[in-house]
């Protein structure tokens, strides 16, 4: 049994409360608040210190884009066919990475690890803890994802080819190809149920989008403009895709539609100029705007893009730009943990689930602040 003591708990799901948390040997959290430390407990003393649940990055690449590795450590982007879902990101991360290391020790516990936009669709992600020896050992569900990307992207990769997509128009019209299809495979695979001379041979791309036609597997829109946002909102609506916009630059412009389109935005990356024209409105008043429109929202860094250590750095400028501190909070804890399906595990201090935690100097969202330590599953990974 472990027992972080005397420490201010900001618990996410039920305020800020002083006292203790116990964790027993499963690893699970078993008490919150005002307790009773039990007779041979581990004790960490947190008197004026910070104790909160691990920070969540919903969208990030760490492990695929090695930093300082080049052409090397680039295994984000497959860009030699713009359709790709039969990729997935654990194939390609490599846990030993220092942004990984790194990002750990800024009090990131998990992540979503995505594959880049440059393909139409690009492949699929998986969420997992920040640490470990290898990604088998990482991994808190291997389903997270389907990326799929509208806007500069695609075009500016494949018009240098001389390939399609080369235009907004053929984005779009690529993906529906592809639904499609797969909605043709589908069919065939209900016909094999009861004439297996009708099974269609194995093809693995449309496997996988079966299964976000079946809303087994949800889709992951990177789309910046308000225009492209649009775009894949339509396109979820027609074949009624599970899907979250990834980035939502200009969601501002549009939180009608955002709301009653019922999707989450996650939004970033912050702390950057506006290297491309998508990103020519981009603010941390675009989270308050969500937010006071209903529309649930994370903050993402989209690492290595920003370095995901800088989370709760963007957290506070965006309580600066107007978001209340509390959803500001939210937003780099349980929400992310929502949208990847881990927040009945993950994203706050509640008794019954995992203690991913950081100890904090301080307010995390100040920037002298310093981690201390941090927990997964209630053992010490990191002690500054």
């Amino acid at each position: 049994m472990l027992a972080i003591v005397n420490a201010q708990l900001l618990t996410i799901t039920d305020g800020i409360k002083e006292g203790s948390v116990l964790v027993d040997d499963q690893g699970t959290i078993a008490a919150v608040g005002a307790v009773e430390i039990p007779e041979g407990a581990t004790i960490i003393d947190g008197q004026g210190k910070v104790l909160m649940p691990g920070m969540i990055d919903a969208h990030g690449h760490a492990g695929v884009w090695e930093e300082g590795l080049g052409f090397e450590g680039s295994d984000g982007n497959e860009m030699t066919d713009p359709i790709t879902p039969h990729l997935r990101a654990l194939d390609a991360i490599n846990p030993h990475e220092e942004g990984i290391a790194e990002a750990l020790r800024a009090g990131v516990t998990a992540m979503c690890i995505l594959p880049g936009s440059a393909n139409v669709v690009g492949g699929q992600g998986v969420v997992v803890h920040l640490h470990g020896n290898t990604v088998e050992e990482m991994i808190i569900k291997e389903d997270g994802g389907l990326k799929m990307a509208f806007g500069e992207n695609p075009k500016r990769v494949y018009s240098g080819q001389k390939k399609t997509p080369s235009t907004r128009m053929a984005t779009a019209a690529i993906l529906r190809e592809n639904l499609v299809k797969a909605q043709n495979y589908l069919a065939k695979l209900e016909k094999a149920k009861t004439d297996p001379d009708k099974a269609p041979e194995r093809d693995l791309k449309m496997e996988v989008l079966v299964r976000v036609l079946k809303r087994e597997l949800s889709v992951r829109a990177h789309a910046h403009r308000a225009d492209d946002i649009m775009t894949a909102l339509r396109i979820a609506k027609e074949f009624n895709l599970d899907m979250s916009i990834e980035h939502c630059t200009e969601g501002h412009k549009i939180t009608r539609e955002l709301k009653e389109a019922g999707v989450w935005a996650l939004v970033g990356p912050y702390l950057t100029n506006r290297s491309k024209v998508e990103l020519k409105e981009l603010s941390f008043s675009t989270l308050r705007v969500l937010w006071e429109a209903g529309i649930p929202v994370t903050i993402t860094m989209d690492h290595p893009v920003i370095p995901v250590g800088y989370l709760p750095t963007a957290a506070g400028y965006a309580v600066k730009a107007g978001l209340p501190r509390e959803e500001a909070l939210k937003a780099i804890t349980i929400n992310p943990a929502r949208v990847l399906g881990i927040d009945d595990r993950y994203g706050s201090l509640e008794v019954g689930k995992m203690a991913d935690m950081v100890l904090w100097s301080g307010d995390p969202l100040e920037i002298q602040s310093e981690v201390e330590k941090v927990f997964i599953h209630g053992q010490v990974v990191y002690d500054r």
